[in-house]
């Protein structure tokens, strides 16, 4: 397969880089710390850029501390479907919340928050998880003319499998770029991530891939 060569339809969408998703962080991804300098290698070959940010209030409906005999990791009945709770992370304003310090934030051109409605998770840079709420990020992105996006960031089996999902279902051209991805992997969930992604239509490649 040649070099793919990024060009101004094309747009590089790194997902909830946060230092809560880093080794020592309050819900950190395995080795999510080694995609850091793969995608600040990544920032240099494309030229647009956007983020999102996972954004929650205080006792977020997804966290097991707000919900009665429960523990992290655990899947509970939320009124859109199973929801998996989650240790407290990413809290608005928290040091947990911002951008790892080595990620050149000033690259992007737009920051999406989500997660922020604090009766429902948002795994989706593009959707809520009652996949009825849009976070507005498709329109953004068509206005902008962009064809083509890249996803990058953490964690591959949860926010990035269901922001890829999401942007091949609203008609863009998907690339998943796997080595800058790492994932969380409750009992099996990367290869049903991976699986679930390629059906969808997504194309995996390697950051080797894309010229610089």
């Amino acid at each position: 397969m040649p070099d793919i060569r990024p060009t101004d339809s094309d747009c590089l969408v790194v997902i909830d880089l946060q230092n809560d998703f880093i080794p020592g962080g309050a819900l950190a991804v395995p080795g999510g710390d080694t995609v850091v300098p793969v995608i600040d290698d990544l920032l240099d070959r494309f030229d647009h850029v956007v983020a999102s940010q996972d954004w929650h209030p205080a006792g977020h409906f997804s966290f097991a501390s707000a919900q009665p005999e429960v523990q992290p990791y655990d899947t509970i009945a939320a009124a859109y479907g199973p929801q998996t709770v989650w240790p407290d992370h990413c809290v608005q304003g928290t040091e947990g919340a911002d951008f790892h310090p080595d990620f050149r934030i000033e690259r992007a051109e737009l920051i999406l928050r989500k997660g922020y409605r604090r009766e429902i998770d948002s795994y989706s840079a593009f959707f809520e998880n009652d996949r009825e709420t849009p976070t507005g990020l498709a329109g953004y992105l068509r206005e902008r003319g962009f064809k083509r996006l890249f996803f990058c960031g953490l964690a591959t089996d949860f926010c990035v499998r269901w922001s890829v999902e999401d942007a091949v279902k609203e008609g863009f051209d998907t690339v998943l770029i796997e080595d800058a991805c790492r994932a969380i992997d409750l009992d099996g969930s990367l290869n049903a991530a991976l699986a679930a992604m390629d059906a969808a239509g997504a194309i995996r490649i390697a950051s080797s891939e894309i010229a610089a």
